[in-house]
Protein backbone atom coordinates (compact mmCIF):
# COMPACT_ATOMS: atom_id res chain seq x y z
CA UNK A 1 0.00 0.00 0.00
CA UNK A 2 2.90 2.44 0.84
CA UNK A 3 4.33 1.53 -2.68
CA UNK A 4 1.57 2.01 -4.71
CA UNK A 5 0.75 5.50 -2.62
CA UNK A 6 4.20 6.56 -3.59
CA UNK A 7 3.74 5.64 -7.17
CA UNK A 8 1.18 8.00 -7.25
CA UNK A 9 3.13 10.90 -6.12
CA UNK A 10 5.80 10.19 -8.22
CA UNK A 11 3.40 10.90 -11.27
CA UNK A 12 2.90 14.38 -9.80
CA UNK A 13 6.96 14.89 -9.47
CA UNK A 14 6.48 18.62 -9.82
CA UNK A 15 4.55 18.95 -7.03
CA UNK A 16 6.23 16.09 -4.90
CA UNK A 17 9.37 18.27 -5.01
CA UNK A 18 7.42 21.16 -4.24
CA UNK A 19 5.76 19.74 -1.37
CA UNK A 20 9.26 18.58 -0.37
CA UNK A 21 11.03 21.60 -0.62
CA UNK A 22 7.82 23.11 1.33
CA UNK A 23 8.69 20.76 4.16
CA UNK A 24 12.48 21.64 4.21
CA UNK A 25 11.78 24.94 4.32
CA UNK A 26 9.55 24.90 7.34
CA UNK A 27 11.97 22.56 9.59
CA UNK A 28 14.90 24.98 8.46
CA UNK A 29 12.66 27.78 9.70
CA UNK A 30 11.34 26.42 12.85
CA UNK A 31 14.58 25.32 14.05
CA UNK A 32 16.32 28.66 12.96
CA UNK A 33 14.27 30.57 15.35
CA UNK A 34 14.91 28.14 18.00
CA UNK A 35 18.46 28.74 17.58
CA UNK A 36 18.63 32.56 17.22
CA UNK A 37 15.96 32.37 20.23
CA UNK A 38 17.88 30.94 22.47
CA UNK A 39 21.23 32.21 21.68
CA UNK A 40 20.22 35.14 22.96
CA UNK A 41 18.00 33.61 26.04
CA UNK A 42 21.22 31.16 26.74
CA UNK A 43 18.65 28.58 27.82
CA UNK A 44 14.98 28.00 28.71
CA UNK A 45 13.82 27.49 32.26
CA UNK A 46 16.57 25.84 33.34
CA UNK A 47 17.47 23.73 30.46
CA UNK A 48 20.26 24.32 28.16
CA UNK A 49 20.02 25.52 24.61
CA UNK A 50 21.09 22.07 23.42
CA UNK A 51 18.37 20.35 25.47
CA UNK A 52 15.35 22.35 24.20
CA UNK A 53 16.61 21.70 21.05
CA UNK A 54 16.67 18.09 21.45
CA UNK A 55 13.24 18.74 22.47
CA UNK A 56 12.22 20.13 18.91
CA UNK A 57 14.26 17.58 17.10
CA UNK A 58 12.44 14.53 19.05
CA UNK A 59 9.38 16.41 18.15
CA UNK A 60 9.80 16.88 14.85
CA UNK A 61 10.71 13.20 14.41
CA UNK A 62 7.50 11.33 16.37
CA UNK A 63 5.44 13.69 14.58
CA UNK A 64 6.85 13.02 11.19
CA UNK A 65 7.26 9.37 11.25
CA UNK A 66 3.50 9.53 12.62
CA UNK A 67 2.55 11.57 9.61
CA UNK A 68 3.87 9.20 7.70
CA UNK A 69 2.27 5.80 8.74
CA UNK A 70 -1.02 7.57 9.17
CA UNK A 71 -1.30 9.76 6.47
CA UNK A 72 -4.75 7.90 5.05
CA UNK A 73 -6.55 8.87 8.60
CA UNK A 74 -7.22 11.95 6.56
CA UNK A 75 -8.94 10.84 3.41
CA UNK A 76 -10.72 8.62 5.31
CA UNK A 77 -14.13 10.65 5.54
CA UNK A 78 -14.47 10.41 1.92
CA UNK A 79 -14.40 6.09 2.30
CA UNK A 80 -17.43 6.82 4.82
CA UNK A 81 -19.39 9.17 3.04
CA UNK A 82 -18.98 7.27 -0.26
CA UNK A 83 -19.73 4.05 0.78
CA UNK A 84 -16.38 2.73 -0.18
CA UNK A 85 -15.71 1.82 3.47
CA UNK A 86 -18.00 -0.91 2.53
CA UNK A 87 -15.28 -2.52 0.32
CA UNK A 88 -12.95 -1.87 2.68
CA UNK A 89 -15.35 -4.41 5.64
CA UNK A 90 -15.38 -6.78 2.78
CA UNK A 91 -11.79 -7.13 2.13
CA UNK A 92 -9.65 -10.17 3.92
CA UNK A 93 -7.49 -7.50 6.13
CA UNK A 94 -8.00 -5.70 8.89
CA UNK A 95 -10.46 -2.46 8.03
CA UNK A 96 -8.73 -0.42 10.81
CA UNK A 97 -5.23 -1.59 9.43
CA UNK A 98 -6.23 -0.55 6.32
CA UNK A 99 -7.92 2.76 7.10
CA UNK A 100 -4.88 3.97 9.42
CA UNK A 101 -1.88 3.28 7.40
CA UNK A 102 -3.07 2.81 3.84
CA UNK A 103 -1.84 5.33 2.01
CA UNK A 104 2.00 6.19 3.76
CA UNK A 105 3.12 9.65 2.49
CA UNK A 106 6.51 9.61 0.29
CA UNK A 107 7.49 13.22 1.74
CA UNK A 108 7.52 12.42 5.02
CA UNK A 109 9.25 9.13 3.98
CA UNK A 110 12.41 11.73 2.66
CA UNK A 111 12.89 13.68 5.63
CA UNK A 112 12.99 11.17 7.98
CA UNK A 113 16.69 10.04 7.59
CA UNK A 114 17.49 13.79 7.63
CA UNK A 115 15.82 14.24 11.10
CA UNK A 116 17.19 10.97 12.78
CA UNK A 117 20.68 12.55 11.81
CA UNK A 118 19.91 16.00 13.67
CA UNK A 119 18.66 13.88 17.08
CA UNK A 120 21.46 11.89 16.60
CA UNK A 121 23.59 15.13 16.23
CA UNK A 122 22.14 17.23 18.81
CA UNK A 123 21.38 14.49 20.93
CA UNK A 124 25.51 13.59 21.42
CA UNK A 125 26.09 17.16 23.03
CA UNK A 126 23.84 15.98 25.77
CA UNK A 127 26.42 13.01 26.30
CA UNK A 128 23.91 10.07 27.24
CA UNK A 129 24.66 6.88 28.62
CA UNK A 130 23.62 3.66 26.80
CA UNK A 131 21.20 3.33 29.58
CA UNK A 132 19.77 6.38 28.34
CA UNK A 133 19.63 5.82 24.92
CA UNK A 134 17.23 3.09 25.25
CA UNK A 135 14.70 4.52 27.39
CA UNK A 136 14.98 7.46 24.76
CA UNK A 137 14.36 4.70 21.82
CA UNK A 138 11.65 2.73 24.20
CA UNK A 139 9.93 5.99 24.80
CA UNK A 140 9.67 7.68 21.24
CA UNK A 141 7.97 3.92 20.24
CA UNK A 142 5.53 4.49 23.19
CA UNK A 143 5.10 8.00 21.47
CA UNK A 144 4.16 6.94 18.29
CA UNK A 145 1.68 4.25 19.79
CA UNK A 146 0.05 7.00 21.67
CA UNK A 147 -0.04 8.95 19.18
CA UNK A 148 -1.31 5.92 16.54
CA UNK A 149 -4.59 5.46 19.83
CA UNK A 150 -5.07 9.34 18.99
CA UNK A 151 -5.70 8.39 15.21
CA UNK A 152 -8.04 5.52 16.12
CA UNK A 153 -9.90 7.29 18.07
CA UNK A 154 -10.39 9.96 15.47
CA UNK A 155 -11.02 7.28 13.07
CA UNK A 156 -13.75 5.48 15.41
CA UNK A 157 -15.32 9.18 15.08
CA UNK A 158 -15.35 9.45 12.52
CA UNK A 159 -17.27 6.07 11.82
CA UNK A 160 -19.88 7.37 13.92
CA UNK A 161 -20.29 11.15 14.00
CA UNK A 162 -18.44 11.65 9.81
CA UNK A 163 -16.21 14.28 11.40
CA UNK A 164 -12.58 13.66 10.70
CA UNK A 165 -11.04 16.89 9.45
CA UNK A 166 -12.10 19.24 12.28
CA UNK A 167 -11.30 16.66 14.58
CA UNK A 168 -7.54 15.61 13.56
CA UNK A 169 -6.74 19.34 12.98
CA UNK A 170 -7.19 19.96 16.85
CA UNK A 171 -5.49 16.87 18.10
CA UNK A 172 -2.49 18.30 15.91
CA UNK A 173 -2.78 21.67 17.19
CA UNK A 174 -2.70 20.89 20.60
CA UNK A 175 0.15 18.26 19.78
CA UNK A 176 2.25 21.17 18.14
CA UNK A 177 2.62 22.78 22.09
CA UNK A 178 5.08 19.50 22.39
CA UNK A 179 7.43 21.19 20.15
CA UNK A 180 8.68 23.13 23.52
CA UNK A 181 8.91 21.10 27.35
CA UNK A 182 5.53 20.77 28.54
CA UNK A 183 7.25 22.45 32.28
CA UNK A 184 7.13 25.88 30.09
CA UNK A 185 3.19 25.84 31.15
CA UNK A 186 1.17 26.24 34.30
CA UNK A 187 -1.29 24.20 35.89
CA UNK A 188 -4.38 23.17 35.08
CA UNK A 189 -2.53 23.64 31.89
CA UNK A 190 0.65 21.34 31.95
CA UNK A 191 -1.47 18.42 33.61
CA UNK A 192 -4.08 18.61 30.82
CA UNK A 193 -1.09 18.23 28.44
CA UNK A 194 0.01 15.03 30.34
CA UNK A 195 -2.79 13.00 31.13
CA UNK A 196 -6.09 14.45 28.88
CA UNK A 197 -4.22 15.10 25.67
CA UNK A 198 -1.05 13.28 26.56
CA UNK A 199 1.49 15.36 24.69
CA UNK A 200 3.96 15.55 27.68
CA UNK A 201 4.70 11.59 27.30
CA UNK A 202 4.06 11.56 23.65
CA UNK A 203 7.26 14.24 23.15
CA UNK A 204 8.65 15.90 26.40
CA UNK A 205 9.26 12.06 28.59
CA UNK A 206 11.56 10.56 25.62
CA UNK A 207 13.76 13.78 25.75
CA UNK A 208 14.02 13.64 29.83
CA UNK A 209 14.72 9.67 29.44
CA UNK A 210 17.33 10.86 27.27
CA UNK A 211 18.92 13.68 30.00
CA UNK A 212 18.75 11.63 32.72
CA UNK A 213 15.95 13.33 34.50
CA UNK A 214 13.29 9.82 34.50
CA UNK A 215 13.99 7.28 36.56
CA UNK A 216 12.43 3.46 35.94
CA UNK A 217 9.39 4.68 37.81
CA UNK A 218 8.21 7.26 35.66
CA UNK A 219 9.31 5.42 32.38
CA UNK A 220 7.17 2.41 33.62
CA UNK A 221 4.20 4.23 34.13
CA UNK A 222 4.39 5.93 30.96
CA UNK A 223 4.47 2.75 29.06
CA UNK A 224 1.92 1.68 30.74
CA UNK A 225 0.28 4.62 30.04
CA UNK A 226 0.53 3.93 26.34
CA UNK A 227 -0.47 0.24 26.39
CA UNK A 228 -3.93 1.41 28.27
CA UNK A 229 -4.58 4.10 26.41
CA UNK A 230 -4.57 1.88 23.00
CA UNK A 231 -6.06 -0.74 24.05
CA UNK A 232 -9.05 1.65 24.84
CA UNK A 233 -8.93 2.93 21.54
CA UNK A 234 -9.09 -0.67 19.93
CA UNK A 235 -12.93 -1.21 22.02
CA UNK A 236 -13.81 2.60 21.15
CA UNK A 237 -12.93 1.54 17.33
CA UNK A 238 -14.86 -2.39 17.71
CA UNK A 239 -17.88 0.38 19.70
CA UNK A 240 -17.98 2.63 16.16
CA UNK A 241 -18.13 -0.48 13.91
CA UNK A 242 -21.37 -2.15 15.45
CA UNK A 243 -22.62 1.63 15.12
CA UNK A 244 -21.91 1.88 11.22
CA UNK A 245 -24.42 1.63 8.77
CA UNK A 246 -23.43 1.05 5.35
CA UNK A 247 -23.99 3.23 2.43
CA UNK A 248 -27.02 0.71 1.11
CA UNK A 249 -28.64 1.04 4.53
Amino acid sequence: MARNSIRSWFLRKEAFMVFVLGKVVRYLFSFGFLYFLLTETRGLIGYTSHEVLFFAATFTLIDTIAQFLFRSVYTFRQLVVTGDFDLVLLKPISPLFRSLMGGADPMDLVTIPPIIALVIYIGSFLNPTPLSIFYYILLVLNGILIYMTFHIFVLSLGVITLEIDHTIMVFRDMASMGRLPIDIYKEPFKSLLTFVVPVGIIFSIPSKAMMGLLGPAGIFSSLLFGAALFLLSLKFWKFALRKYTSASS
